[in-house]
This record gives C-alpha cells, structure tokens and sequence, in this order.
C-alpha cells in the first residue's frame, strides 16, 4: 500500500470513528436502547417500537418534537391509526411541545395478531400503561380523540398518578349520549337517502355498497371532516382501518354500537377526575358539542373548547379554533 493509500485509509477510520463516538455521545432520545426490539445504538427518528400484553406483541411509537410538556396521542376507532392526527406536526413543535404518536395494537404499523380475545377496553387501558413505562413518561398529558377520548377517561380512572393533564378530543362520555346525536344527524340526509338508510338498517345490511355510499358520500362529509378533498392523512387512516377490531368494539355503523363497548356510561365517574382537563367540541361533530361542555363542568379542573366551523376532525377542518384551544391549555399544565 502506497502513502496515499495509508492516508485515505487513515482518513475512512478516522472518519468511521467519528461517527461511531457521535452516535454514541447521543442523547439518549434520539438513539435506540438496547431492548432486543430496535436496532441499539442508531438514530431511528424518534421511532421505536415497544412491547406490549406482556412481551408479546409490539407497537409503534414516534416521538416528535422536543419540551418540558410531553403528550402522548390517543387516536381514534377502535382500530383506526395515528395517521389523521399528523396535523399536530405542524403546530406542536413549533410550540416546544414535545409529543408521541402511538399506533395501538392491531392498528397499522403495530403487530396485528388474529385474536379476538384481545380487542377489549380493559386491555387497552393496560396496553396505555405498559406504552407509558416503555417512553419513561411520567406526568405526561394524555390526549385522546374519539375512542381515544373514551380511552384517555378510562385510563385517567385507573393511572390518573402518572397525568400532567388529560385532553378529551371530540368524545362523549356514554353510549347512550352518542346514540342520541347519532341519530338526530340523520336529518342531515335528504329524504330519499334517509328512508333508504332506515331500510338498510332494519334488515342490517351494513355491508351493502348503497349503505357504504350515503355514509361516505353524503353523511362523512357533513360530520366527519367538511373539507375537500379530504387531506390525506384522512384517507389514509380510513384506508388502513382494523375493521374486525372497529366490529367487535363498536359494531357494523357508527349509527349503532353493537360491539362490546355498547353498555359504557362514565358520566357517574367524571368527578373522579383531578387533573387539568380540557374538552373539545364541534358545531358539526358526530358528538355533541355540549356533552364536551358537559365533560369539562364535571370533571374537578376542567375546561371546555368550542370550534364552530369544526366536525370530528376539527383538526383540520377548523385548525385556527382546534389549536388555539388545545396551545391554550398546553401552556397551563
């Protein structure tokens, strides 16, 4: 080997050793720890994957973002993903809030086994728990939307010790209160789509196209997000939808909880609930606005968040209102 060999050889080992020693020299967050499910020692962008119902399984998770106040996100379904709460990217960090996504067992990029036993509400609370000791949160904010505002109440019930904060996104708390406005936004629809609707669902032929168009076509775009097109992380999470959790859980429709969560009422134990709370509302929303109002009167340190313009996903269709409110609350925890 010729000298200049030796010195571009020098230069390629010294240069490997560089990024061995900054990779190494890390703070722990942006390097995976040796725990037999990452790859140690190597940046990841904030993702890692964590174990779950005891070691069996795993699920995703990515931190994003960098601050004192930590969130970690609930979404929707049972059995949607993470994906159509991408919005808060572009509002979290900026803030210096630092934030986890989080894929619940069987959703998208998480494991998806094949067993019903699984898809059940106390699981999940525990599933939320082991996801906490897994980041090292504590006296975290938990934010939960739709279910995951069902689930964030259940888990605040049990673990409420390890909350900074609990914000309930776009949530009732009961079967019943959602039934009741379910129903009434049917009126939303024209006539014939409505007596059509009526018919499909008294012989219960769910899976029948007509019943999938006037939901999505006529309902969806009415209640569940008033733009259009839709963003794409909205298609996207419908696109990648667990439908065998989404039926055992809640049933065939949203118009009709059939599934084992159809008997939960929490608005006996909203008391229980000590921690700051913010409640989110919308004018347009498949929930009504004024059980979120209801929400945050019941709880001992709650506060209420309208959006007037929003519906479900008032994270997008009503951004200005959304996360003024939920920044608004950020800042006080």
């Amino acid at each position: 080997m010729d000298r200049r060999q030796l010195l571009i050889a020098g230069a390629l080992g010294a240069l490997a050793a560089g990024v061995v020693d900054q990779s190494a020299s890390a703070a722990p967050s942006d390097v995976s720890p040796v725990d037999g499910l990452n790859p140690p020692g190597v940046r990841v962008a904030g993702i890692r994957m964590l174990p779950v119902v005891g070691g069996k399984y795993k699920v995703w998770t990515k931190k994003v973002g960098s601050g004192d106040v930590k969130v970690l996100l609930l979404h929707g379904g049972p059995g949607f993903s993470h994906d159509y709460l991408e919005a808060m990217e572009s509002f979290l960090p900026q803030a210096g809030i630092e934030f986890y996504y989080y894929d619940q067992l069987g959703s998208n990029l998480s494991d998806q086994p094949d067993d019903p036993s699984l898809w059940t509400l106390p699981r999940f609370v525990e599933e939320v728990e082991e996801v906490r000791r897994g980041l090292g949160l504590d006296q975290f904010v938990l934010y939960g939307h739709s279910w995951g505002g069902l689930l964030g109440i259940e888990y605040a019930l049990k673990y409420q010790q390890h909350l900074r904060g609990l914000v309930i996104s776009n949530m009732t708390a009961g079967i019943q209160s959602y039934l009741k406005r379910t129903e009434a936004l049917k009126g939303l629809l024209t006539p014939p789509s409505r007596k059509r609707l009526d018919a499909l669902e008294a012989k219960q032929d769910y899976d029948n196209p007509e019943y999938e168009k006037i939901m999505m076509e006529e309902l969806y775009p009415q209640m569940i997000c008033r733009l259009s097109p839709w963003p794409e992380p909205v298609t996207r999470a419908f696109r990648y939808a667990n439908q065998k959790i989404y039926n055992q859980m809640q049933g065939k429709s949203e118009f009709l909880v059939t599934g084992n969560l159809k008997d939960w009422e929490r608005w006996d134990r909203l008391h229980e609930i000590r921690v700051k709370t913010l409640a989110i509302g919308a004018n347009h929303d498949e929930m009504d606005p004024e059980d979120m109002r209801k929400i945050a009167a019941t709880v001992q340190n709650g506060r209420f968040g309208l959006c007037p313009n929003g519906s479900h996903l008032d994270m997008w269709d009503d951004q200005e209102a959304y996360f003024r409110h939920l920044l608004s609350f950020l800042r006080t925890v």
